[in-house]
C-alpha cells in the first residue's frame, strides 16, 4: 500500500502561529482522504523529524501529524552549532557567509525521463552562483543529449564520458567543474529549493573545510520494498549537524574514518575542489557501472579525511531520493552495497598502503561493525518510536542481510577486476592516441 507524503513546518514564515502543509515532492495534489502519511517535519524551515500518522477521512493531517511529532520520546530540540576543536580559533557562523561558486555535477545513462525531473529542481536552487552540469556516462542513445540540447539549453552544461562506470563520470565533471565547490547528486533526486545553498555555505565560512554532505529522504513511498527500505533509515543520516575532525577523531565512532557509510551517500555531496583535485579525485575502479558495484563515495570520503581536511554533515541540505521500486532492485542494490563497502577498503589499501596499519589495528572492531550493519536488523523486544516506522512493522528479510555479506566477500575481487579494466581502457586510450599522432605526422610530411 502506498504512503503519502507531507512536508510540515510547524512554525513557517508565511503561518507563524500555525503549521505550513505542503506536499511531497513527488505526491502532486492533495494526499487521500484516509491513509498512512509520511511527513517530513521542519521547525522555522529547518529539517526536524519524519514521522509516520494515520489519517481517518475526517481528520485534518497538519493537525494528526503535529500531534505525532509532539508525542515522540524525543521531542526535536534544535541543535547548537558544533563546537570548534580546542586548538581551533571559533569560526563565524555559517549563515553569515555568503556560499561560494559550486558546479553541481549530474552523472546519467539513459534516464533523460528521470534527469529532467532532477534538472528541474536544479535550476530552481536559491544559490547565488552555480552551474549545472550532466556527464552523460558511455551512452548508447542521443536522448540525454538530446534533452539538454533542446529544453536546457544555455542553463545546463553538457559533456560525454564514454567509459562506463560512475566514479569516471564525477572524475570528468570534476574536469570539467569552475569554482571553488563541486557538488554531486544524481539523477533520480529532486533537491530542494534550499539544498545547494545549504551544503556549499560551509565551506566559505571554515577553510579547513574538504566535504559536506546532507540530507536524503524519500521522494515516493508507493510500493513495499521502498517502504520497507526507508523503515530500516534508508539513506538518511540523521538531523542533528556535525562535524567530523581528523584531528579531533569523534569518540563514538571508533572505527573513524573507516566507517564512511556513517558520513554521508553520493546522491548528496559537496567538496572543495583543491582538495578533491589533490587527493585524485574518485578511483574510477569503484562506482556504479564497475565489477566493484560500489563505493567511491566512501572512497572520496576517506581520502578527503586522510589528508587532514574535515567533513561535515548537515542536514538542511536536503534532497527527495526515487529509491528502487521492486524486490529485485532492493536485492540487488543489497549485495552492490556490500561489495561496495569492501570495494572501497581495497581501494583505499591499494591507492593508501600507508593506512593499512590504522586499519589493522581497527579490524577486529570493523569486523563487529560488519556483522552488526548487516545482521537481522529488527530488535524483538523493541518498540519503534511514536509515528516513526518501526523495525517490527517491517522485519528485514533475512536473505537481504546474506546478499549483504556475500557482497562484502566479493568487493575485494570486484575491485581487482575494474582496476584491470581500467588499465585495459587507459592502455586502449594510449593507443588510439599515438595512432592519431602518428596520422597527423604522416600528413604533414
Amino acid at each position: 500500500m502506498a504512503v503519502a507524503e507531507l512536508d510540515l513546518d510547524l512554525d513557517g514564515p508565511d503561518s507563524p502561529d500555525g503549521p505550513v502543509l505542503s506536499f511531497g515532492p513527488a505526491l502532486g495534489g492533495p494526499p487521500p482522504g484516509a491513509g498512512d502519511i509520511f511527513a517530513l517535519v521542519r521547525l522555522r524551515g529547518r529539517p526536524a523529524a519524519t514521522v509516520l500518522g494515520h489519517v481517518r477521512a475526517d481528520e485534518d493531517p497538519a493537525e494528526v501529524l503535529t500531534a505525532v511529532f509532539r508525542a515522540r520520546k524525543d521531542p526535536y530540540e534544535p541543535p547548537a552549532p558544533p563546537e570548534p576543536a580546542p586548538a581551533e580559533p571559533a569560526r563565524p557562523a555559517t549563515a553569515l557567509a555568503a556560499p561560494p561558486r559550486t558546479t553541481v555535477v549530474v552523472a546519467t545513462r539513459e534516464r533523460a525521463g528521470q534527469l529532467a525531473r532532477a534538472l528541474d529542481s536544479l535550476l530552481a536552487q536559491d544559490h547565488p552562483d552555480f552551474r549545472v552540469l550532466v556527464v552523460d556516462n558511455a551512452p548508447v542513445t542521443t536522448a540525454t543529449r538530446d534533452l539538454v540540447v533542446s529544453r536546457y539549453a544555455g542553463r545546463v552544461d553538457y559533456v560525454q564520458e564514454p567509459c562506463p562506470g560512475l566514479a569516471v563520470a564525477h572524475n570528468c565533471g570534476v574536469a570539467a567543474a569552475d569554482g571553488m565547490v563541486i557538488a554531486f547528486t544524481d539523477d533520480d533526486v529532486i533537491a530542494d529549493p534550499h539544498w545547494l545553498t545549504a551544503l556549499t555555505t560551509p565551506f566559505a565560512a571554515d577553510p579547513g573545510l574538504g566535504c559536506v554532505t546532507g540530507l536524503i529522504l524519500p521522494a515516493r513511498l508507493t510500493t513495499s520494498a521502498q517502504i520497507l527500505l526507508e523503515s530500516h533509515g534508508g539513506f538518511a543520516k540523521g538531523f542533528e549537524p556535525r562535524l567530523y575532525d581528523p584531528a579531533s577523531p569523534p569518540a563514538d565512532e571508533p572505527l573513524f574514518p573507516f566507517t564512511a557509510g556513517s558520513f554521508g551517500s553520493g546522491a548528496n555531496m559537496a567538496f572543495r575542489a583543491e582538495a578533491l583535485r589533490a587527493v585524485g579525485g574518485f578511483d574510477p575502479a569503484t562506482g556504479t557501472g564497475t565489477p566493484a558495484k560500489g563505493g567511491d563515495d566512501l572512497y572520496a570520503f576517506v581520502r578527503i579525511l586522510a589528508a587532514g581536511h574535515r567533513l561535515r554533515y548537515a542536514p538542511e541540505a536536503l534532497v527527495w531520493h526515487h529509491h528502487r521500486e521492486t524486490w529485485q532492485d532492493l536485492r540487488n542494490q543489497a549485495y552492490g552495497y556490500g561489495a561496495g563497502l569492501t570495494a572501497y577498503l581495497t581501494a583505499i589499501l591499494v591507492r593508501r598502503p600507508a593506512l593499512l596499519p590504522a586499519l589493522l589495528a581497527k579490524l577486529p572492531r570493523g569486523l563487529a561493525h560488519a556483522r552488526a550493519i548487516t545482521a537481522h536488523r529488527p530488535d524483538p523486544a523493541g518498540e519503534p518510536a511514536p509515528g516513526t516506522h518501526g523495525a517490527r512493522a517491517h522485519p528485514w528479510p533475512r536473505d537481504l542481510s546474506r546478499l549483504e555479506r556475500r557482497g562484502m566477500l566479493y568487493g575485494p575481487l570486484g575491485y581487482l577486476k575494474a582496476r584491470v579494466r581500467v588499465r585495459r581502457q587507459a592502455r586502449g586510450a594510449a593507443l588510439g592516441e599515438a595512432r592519431i599522432h602518428r596520422r597527423a605526422v604522416r600528413r604533414r610530411s
